[in-house]
């Protein structure tokens, strides 16, 4: 449910700049910042980088509404989930105005749309009711460590919580995008 809550949301910004700033290409990218080995995770620059920085259980005992209760037909309820999103704009050294640009766009977006549910966003998944998303303050020393722990350089950012996705065992399944085209250098398909 986490990939694909933040596919969703990716896709849903990338038409949001395709609309807004009429482009042609994809700005908005799920992925790490910094591969295992250091190297820089991304392909290109500049991109807006959705980074999953943190997940914490969400500490109430309601779900939809009611309390759930363990002995109800003797399962667990499902685990609610805030996940913490990082929004980081990679644009080359020469480019940091459209950086900013963009980092601007980021916050005016969820101004206008903090609140994902099925009616407003055609792409969540069936299973996830609703997601709510608000700016996460860092203090200085908070941001430092942010960044050192994720193993890279401070790029312009801003932190969200997305609150409150639902995990239950029943509903978390394997997940393959669709292809859309394959293609053999001998044999075109």
């Amino acid at each position: 449910m986490i990939y694909e809550s933040l596919y969703c949301l990716t896709e849903e910004m990338n038409e949001y700049f395709r609309n807004k700033l009429k482009l042609n290409e994809d700005k908005v990218v799920l992925s790490g910042l910094v591969n295992q080995d250091g190297s820089i995770a991304i392909q290109g620059e500049n991109k807006v980088i959705v980074t999953l920085v943190n997940i914490e259980k969400e500490i109430t005992q309601k779900v939809n509404g009611k309390s759930f209760s363990s002995s109800m037909n003797n399962q667990s309820p499902p685990v609610q989930l805030n996940v913490f999103v990082l929004f980081s704009a990679y644009f080359s050294s020469g480019n940091y105005p459209e950086a900013l640009r963009f980092l601007s766009f980021i916050i005016a977006y969820f101004q206008g749309k903090s609140v994902f549910t099925q009616s407003n966003t055609g792409g969540l998944d069936p299973k996830i009711e609703k997601l709510t998303f608000e700016i996460v303050d860092l203090n200085p020393d908070a941001l430092s460590n942010m960044w050192s722990t994720l193993g890279s350089k401070y790029m312009p950012s801003v932190l969200y919580k997305m609150r409150m996705l639902s995990i239950d065992e029943s509903v978390v399944r394997e997940y393959r995008p669709a292809i859309s085209k394959m293609t053999n250098e001998n044999n075109p398909i």
